[in-house]
């Protein structure tokens, strides 16, 4: 017998755990301890603190129901509603309804407050004649239906004469804007008692617009 027997745990050690040791022996160490250098860069930029903020507060602000939601919505229209009011009554452009929006409708609004119009008082005048044809009066009957005929011509003539002379106006203007819509939208704004109107007038009467 030899005099230094070879132990039988490295003659029957298999090959892949020699191979496994020698990997992990040829491996760089990786010390997780090891300090950062404060000059290096980072894997992604910082966000700046404008951005990290709007972040912070768009999370805040996402509701986390549908209760919420609704309720969040609701308030939403309450203030544009609210902005829409103000505007119609200071005539601030920014918050006006579509339909009120543009320097055509509003050249539009300002021609027709400048200036007195017929229709203005149909209301008025369409209460007096009714009472006078409530009246058992042939006479006062007869004058009634008179004066309700003259009432609506009057408004026919002058509504023509607003119209032509808005259209006109609006061509000089306004050339190469939209103005569909612009005249029918002064005369319907005619038909409203003045205090009445909105967005509420802007000019006063005899004023250029």
């Amino acid at each position: 017998m030899p005099g230094n027997p070879v132990p039988l745990g490295f003659v029957f050690r298999s090959r892949a755990k020699s191979e496994k040791d020698t990997a992990a022996e040829k491996a760089p160490v990786n010390n997780s301890q090891q300090t950062r250098d404060p000059q290096a860069k980072k894997g992604r930029p910082t966000p700046k603190r404008s951005e990290a903020q709007g972040q912070r507060r768009s999370v805040a602000n996402t509701p986390t129901s549908r209760k919420e939601a609704s309720k969040r919505a609701r308030d939403d229209r309450r203030a544009a509603m609210e902005k829409q009011r103000q505007a119609l009554a200071g005539g601030d452009e920014r918050y006006l309804p579509v339909r009120d929006k543009g320097p055509v409708r509003k050249f539009a609004r300002n021609f027709v407050d400048s200036r007195f119009s017929i229709a203005e008082f149909f209301l008025p005048l369409a209460v007096v004649i009714l009472v006078l044809s409530m009246v058992r009066v042939a006479s006062l009957q007869n004058i009634a239906l008179l004066l309700w005929l003259f009432v609506i011509v009057l408004i026919v003539v002058d509504s023509f004469w607003i119209a032509f002379r808005l259209k006109k106006q609006l061509s000089e203007r306004f050339p190469n804007e939209n103005r569909r819509g612009a005249v029918a939208y002064a005369l319907m704004r005619t038909l409203q008692m003045r205090r009445l109107r909105l967005p509420k007038p802007q000019v006063k009467r005899g004023e250029r617009p």
